[in-house]
């Protein structure tokens, strides 16, 4: 495929200021903060990161031992971010002195990085990836989805049909609803997909055509972010990677491979000698058992993994400075853990995880039990709003009262034959993806009159 873009894409230009929701020009100044600190504060304190405190990461939380929330693995997504993003932004002063006169510093750069990587997770709905499944097995296979087809876009029925985590966190971050308004670089290095879900064609090649990273109606949205960064495209329908992603990316590889398999050691899934076994390739000549005597496995568990994961920022951070013009020019395109010298150590780990950890009797419960919640959730209400508006001779006093439970800034007004609900089902899904895991699992219990309220 032909890449379209003429040119290199600048630093200056995709590390500019400027805050989605401000007007084009302005340059805001911060005395103690820089804007992309200013990013992360708002981040810390917003509702949506709040909620990834219940949400699974893996593991559903058990009494005795210590495993990772979506909100303690985005915090450690987030630290390894910075030092990923400080050690290149030093990399990057040194090699573009016109960015140090620009005010940049890799402070700045860890910051971007930082911010982005805290909300990496932020779109993800309920029981983790299998909660999108859930959600797009609704549209695609339940009638009471496929009943929608027919009023929608087939890019409008792309998006519902392939429910995109990365996708609705864009949209979470633009939103008006939380008032974020971030800057242009937080929001560009936390897509990792720069492309909407219906596209003619996809490279397989290039690792940012994977997945999607905004819905249709978000469209405007990125195509303003992407002009005032400057992002170039890779073909009609795709933006390139703002480079600063691809260690956003990493900073998460990193994070999953190494901790998913500490939890899974800590919860007796994998042997603590296997779990060394598999660190020691990446520490390399870092790894000297004798300093494991005397203390206790949770110990050395903890030190092992503060190594390998220091040892891989260090590979990630040699072979971004080795691409990082490629990147600009958009000739790279691929994860940094899939090529650093410990990446075979890491598929090993993968492998493993997938086995004895992904694939464990308590995480398929859970998953089971996400696709039933979520699958009863979307059909309760969705049977509610069609009836309304599409079959109004159906509509009973139980949808009457499902959809009382909707939020109150929900849009209920406006909808009918002649008029796209788009809209509308994104605002259901908004409202689904939103939830906690107890939540959704408790309001599910509710509607089928499994429990009462109270009880």
């Amino acid at each position: 495929m032909s890449l379209l873009f003429l040119g290199m894409m600048k630093w200056e230009k995709l590390l500019a200021r400027g805050r989605f929701g401000d007007p084009l020009g302005t340059n805001p100044t911060q005395a103690a903060r820089s804007e992309f600190e200013v990013d992360y504060d708002r981040i810390i304190f917003s509702a949506p990161f709040r909620n990834l405190q219940d949400k699974t990461q893996v593991f559903p939380l058990p009494e005795q031992a210590f495993v990772h929330t979506r909100l303690t693995h985005s915090l450690e997504v987030s630290s390894v971010g910075r030092s990923l993003g400080k050690a290149a932004g030093e990399f990057l002063l040194e090699k573009y002195p016109t960015l140090q006169k620009s005010g940049i510093t890799s402070y700045e750069i860890g910051a971007v990085v930082a911010a982005a990587a805290l909300t990496h997770d932020i779109g993800n709905p309920p029981f983790g990836h299998a909660g999108e499944e859930a959600i797009s097995d609704f549209f695609r296979l339940h009638p009471a989805g496929r009943c929608w087809e027919s009023h929608l876009r087939s890019e409008q029925w792309a998006d519902l049909c392939n429910f995109e985590g990365n996708a609705q966190g864009f949209r979470m971050l633009v939103s008006k609803q939380f008032g974020l308004k971030l800057t242009y670089a937080t929001l560009a290095a936390f897509t990792k997909y720069p492309r909407p879900s219906f596209i003619p064609h996809r490279d397989i090649a290039r690792r940012s055509q994977k997945k999607y990273g905004f819905f249709i109606n978000q469209l405007s949205d990125f195509e303003q972010m992407g002009a005032f960064l400057g992002l170039e495209k890779s073909s009609p329908d795709c933006w390139l990677r703002h480079p600063l992603a691809f260690l956003v990316e990493a900073a998460d590889d990193i994070c999953y491979s190494i901790i998913d398999l500490e939890d899974g050691c800590t919860l007796g899934l994998v042997g603590f000698d296997e779990t060394v076994n598999l660190l020691a390739p990446i520490l390399k000549d870092k790894f000297d058992p004798k300093k494991m005597e005397g203390r206790s496995a949770s110990q050395n568990l903890g030190a092992l993994r503060a190594l390998a994961i220091g040892q891989l920022i260090h590979e990630s951070v040699e072979v971004f400075a080795k691409y990082e013009e490629s990147m600009c020019k958009g000739n790279f395109d691929k994860a940094l853990t899939d090529i650093i010298p410990s990446a075979k150590a890491l598929q090993k780990i993968t492998e493993v995880s997938v086995q004895k950890i992904y694939r464990s009797k308590v995480v398929l419960e859970k998953e089971a039990a996400g696709f039933q919640v979520l699958e009863g959730l979307l059909s309760v209400f969705s049977q509610a709003l069609y009836h309304q508006f599409y079959s109004p001779d159906q509509f009973s006093g139980k949808d009457k009262s499902i959809l009382r439970l909707l939020p109150e800034d929900f849009p209920l007004k406006g909808w009918g034959a002649e008029v796209n609900p788009y809209q509308m089902l994104r605002a259901l899904v908004d409202y689904i993806s939103g939830m906690t895991d107890k939540y959704a699992l408790n309001l599910y219990r509710r509607v089928n009159g499994i429990s009462f309220p109270g009880s």
